[in-house]
């Protein structure tokens, strides 16, 4: 008896654990269940006409010729990375993701690279598109886009420099036309903006406060001239401002006229991760439009989670970007595929081209 009352606690102990083995492996399926679920979640919807495998079929090696050609780049000139991320920003913000920004002025009047946003934009990230745009056309024929290019650079030079890995859906179509000065300065708020105004013009772009704070995260990589800034230190310096940061930045920027340039993160420049928010967090951002996203009460609280959490900043700025990227795009027959990305296509035939090219496109896909 002694025996079998042992031998029932025994057989007892192993139920109790085959059952304690089988919760866990429950709770493990559907944890994992549950990311899947969220990431599935994860992607806004996406634009009519784009989709994640539009170039699958018409030119197979667009992903692996541009990060392989932009790797050769930043091995060069990592602070090249940033100018092609802010060039993305800086189109897709002013009349959508539409290559404008890329087109020189014409008789009509000055392109948007002439407006004075854009005046500091990286000549050199103008020169990587076309570079780019013309190593496909080699490969593929004329069938990429140049705002898709400009999307796919803004991309890798995120994960290039350390941030995460995503894909974009691809499928925009250039744009004809770009806007106005006026309307370039309108879309475009200075970094002497607070986080109000900010907040309002990005949300007429159904940006809401994540999406903004995360966008703001680009400025983790990059460098900035002393005139966007120099109003925090001259005649006065922001009291907002942390005082040994101020007076380093009066060093590199002696006067309010200064053309030199400084890091937009002073604790890790040239990787992008969420040190940025940890700056906010210190008194330490440079613009009045970044170090006031630490002020603002709908946005201090999405800073402070940025800065204790790096997966979250980069889920919401993938999140973010995917919204951005599809703003106001042009696709299907509309705008072109153009055959240098600073000018419009010279007449129909190229146009024509175009559309014809679009045909067997999608007679292939069939």
């Amino acid at each position: 008896i002694h025996y079998l009352f042992h031998f029932d606690i025994i057989l007892a102990s192993i139920s109790c654990r085959s059952a304690i083995f089988s919760f866990l492996l429950i709770c493990i399926f559907l944890s994992v269940y549950n990311i899947k679920v969220c990431e599935a979640q994860a992607k806004p919807p996406t634009a009519k006409g784009l989709s994640y495998n539009f170039y699958d079929k018409s030119c197979p090696k667009l992903k692996s010729i541009v990060r392989s050609e932009l790797k050769k780049v930043f091995n060069k000139d990592i602070a090249q990375a940033a100018g092609l991320l802010r060039l993305h920003f800086h189109d897709c913000f002013v009349q959508g993701c539409d290559g404008s920004v890329l087109l020189d002025g014409s008789a009509s009047g000055p392109g948007e690279k002439e407006a004075p946003p854009n005046l500091t934009l990286r000549p050199e990230a103008f020169k990587i598109i076309e570079n780019l745009r013309g190593l496909l056309e080699k490969s593929c024929g004329r069938v990429v886009s140049c705002s898709d290019i400009t999307a796919l650079t803004a991309r890798d030079a995120v994960f290039l420099s350390g941030g995460p890995d995503y894909e974009i859906p691809l499928g925009r179509r250039d744009g004809l036309t770009f806007a106005t000065r006026q309307v370039t300065l309108d879309n475009l708020p200075p970094p002497s903006s607070n986080a109000s105004t900010i907040l309002s013009s990005l949300a007429t772009k159904n940006l809401d406060p994540t999406d903004v704070v995360a966008l703001s995260g680009g400025h983790t990589i990059g460098i900035s001239h002393c005139g966007s800034f120099t109003n925090r230190l001259y005649p006065t310096q922001d009291p907002v401002m942390d005082k040994t940061f101020g007076n380093n930045l009066r060093r590199t920027c002696p006067a309010a006229n200064t053309d030199n340039t400084t890091v937009l993160d002073i604790r890790s420049p040239n990787t992008f991760d969420n040190k940025y928010y940890v700056d906010l967090m210190n008194r330490q951002g440079l613009f009045t439009s970044d170090q006031d996203l630490y002020t603002n009460t709908r946005t201090k609280g999405i800073v402070t989670d940025f800065a204790v959490n790096q997966s979250l900043f980069f889920d919401k700025f993938v999140f973010a970007m995917l919204k951005m990227g599809q703003l106001n795009v042009l696709t299907g027959n509309q705008g072109e595929i153009r055959a240098n990305c600073s000018v419009r296509n010279a007449n129909n035939k190229s146009l024509l081209t175009s559309v014809v090219q679009d045909v067997v496109e999608t007679l292939i896909e069939m």
